[in-house]
């Protein structure tokens, strides 16, 4: 049986300070939402996330474990870098002085990011 057509990703990250990470997502998502006693969802025009506690010796992975599609990656890293974010440059990827890398053929174009935690998150332009 498929999802319901108003079926909405949420992202689960895992964080190891819930106020500084919450601080974060409303900064860079305009999201609304408070911890309670497991976390925090979040919730915004730009979608779901669910902040969870880290496990004891948790840190943060190397991969992108969240991201969005954008229509317009060149106001979304605008916007990114005023708020403060830092794009992830890559050695070798070829990335442009924003940090945006473009795919071979043009077909997307992509920015990586850290969250307050180390997750790492991407936007995507397609």
């Amino acid at each position: 049986m498929p999802l319901p057509h108003d079926a909405r990703p949420m992202g689960f990250l895992f964080v190891t300070d819930m106020e500084r990470a919450c601080d974060f997502y409303r900064r860079l998502l305009g999201a609304e939402g408070s911890p309670d006693p497991f976390g925090a969802t979040l919730t915004s025009p730009a979608g779901l996330v669910r902040l969870t506690p880290a496990p004891e010796g948790w840190s943060a992975g190397p991969h992108p474990v969240h991201g969005w599609h954008v229509g317009d990656i060149g106001a979304a890293v605008g916007a990114l870098v005023a708020a403060g974010v830092t794009p992830v440059i890559y050695e070798g990827y070829g990335q442009d002085a924003r940090g945006v890398w473009t795919s071979p053929g043009g077909a997307a174009r992509v920015l990586w990011f850290h969250d307050s935690e180390g997750n790492l998150l991407s936007l995507t332009q397609t």
